[in-house]
């Protein structure tokens, strides 16, 4: 079967969100008069915005669409990554936001230095920086070859208008621009996340009943293997211990989100930030999976409705330009390019955060004044 064209409707609704987020860019940009305004927000951000955005920074497009595809082609094991990042919650609560806050850093590295030398904090900002780099190239790679089957634009068009447009608006408006263009996607993709899940058991006979009856019929939630422990496959217990330390790694280590930690004015705004995003990722990724459970679903009734020797991997796009009515369509799209741009303009702002401090202020001229954006001219 032929997938039918995007639609002009599509068209307008996704080029009406890109313009949106580029005029949040621009609107707060004025804002920005110090580095402690464009890297900390001069800490006029609340909890619970910082919250949603540390959890539209830590959910890529690539998770929007590979969760969906992993449940329809195999089972939920995975979901348990995402109850790690709830259980470390307590640990940073207690001991790595007061001591953070206490600290006062811009980059977290810096207390590497004060802790051991400026080697350990080089290696460390550094590794993290090229790590981000390589992350923004794979997202929007991988988005715009996912994307790219469905919707009638160029491949170098999509990486345009997911790449550039997010520099400029992270330029523009500094961490509280990103912060707050988070808001706008995170809070997108939970309402998509719901609206395709809901959309979709509608259209499955016997609806939602029907859909997690299959599921569990076809032992597609947590399999009896997926107990056991192996060298080889990803199963439970070796998916606890490698999300256990990589959500670890994330949550106390990693300039992305300990920069969330210090844009609000008190430890009270930021605990708040951890109990926000501990809410969404309790509710949110649970739909994710129940929309590949629910294509299983619809698929499995309408096989004649699936391309043969279809990728699975795009299964969620498929069906939203396929399926689903013109414009709420262009809205999961957009929704889609908002979980690309959350992770990329985070890893933006706090890759120039961490070269800033870390290199510029610590290896530049000696008079750079450490509040002012660029130097003082006399």
């Amino acid at each position: 079967m032929e997938i039918q064209a995007f639609g002009t409707i599509n068209y307008i609704v996704l080029f009406a969100y890109l313009i949106g987020v580029m005029l949040v860019g621009v609107y707060f940009a004025r804002r920005q008069k110090s580095a402690d305004d464009y890297f900390k927000a001069g800490g006029r951000i609340p909890g619970w915005a910082a919250g949603i955005s540390v959890f539209a920074t830590t959910l890529s497009s690539i998770t929007f669409m590979s969760i969906p595809a992993k449940a329809y082609t195999s089972d939920w094991t995975f979901l348990v990554g995402q109850y790690l990042a709830i259980l470390i919650l307590p640990l940073v609560f207690y001991f790595y936001i007061p001591f953070f806050r206490k600290l006062n850093l811009t980059s977290v590295y810096e207390y590497l230095e004060r802790r051991f030398d400026i080697k350990m904090r080089l290696f460390a900002s550094m590794s993290f920086m090229l790590f981000h780099i390589g992350r923004i190239a794979i997202i929007t790679y991988l988005t715009a070859l996912a994307l790219m089957p469905f919707v009638n634009i160029d491949p170098l068009t999509i990486v345009f208008l997911i790449g550039v447009l997010c520099i400029v608006y992270t330029f523009l408006g500094g961490i509280e621009g990103v912060i707050w263009t988070d808001v706008i996607q995170g809070i997108m993709l939970s309402v998509a996340a719901v609206l395709i899940f809901i959309t979709i058991c509608f259209q499955v006979d016997g609806g939602v009943t029907e859909v997690f009856r299959l599921s569990a019929e076809q032992d597609k939630y947590f399999p009896s293997s997926s107990f056991e422990w192996s060298w080889t496959n990803s199963t439970l217990p070796v998916l606890m211990i490698g999300f256990l330390f990589a959500n670890l790694q994330q949550f106390t280590a990693s300039q992305d989100v300990v920069q969330r930690y210090i844009v609000t004015d008190s430890i009270e705004e930021t605990k708040k930030t951890l109990i926000t995003n501990a809410k969404l990722v309790a509710c949110v990724p649970i739909f994710f999976f129940a929309i590949g459970s629910a294509l299983y679903a619809f698929y499995t009734q309408n096989p004649q409705l699936i391309p043969e020797n279809f990728n699975t991997g795009g299964i969620l796009p498929f069906y939203v330009i396929s399926q689903m009515p013109a414009g709420i369509a262009g809205l999961i799209i957009a929704a889609i390019f908002a979980a690309s741009q959350s992770s990329i303009s985070s890893s933006l702002n706090s890759i120039s955060a961490c070269f800033t401090m870390d290199i510029y202020n610590r290896f530049g001229e000696e008079k750079i004044c450490s509040k002012a954006l660029i130097p003082h001219v006399s």
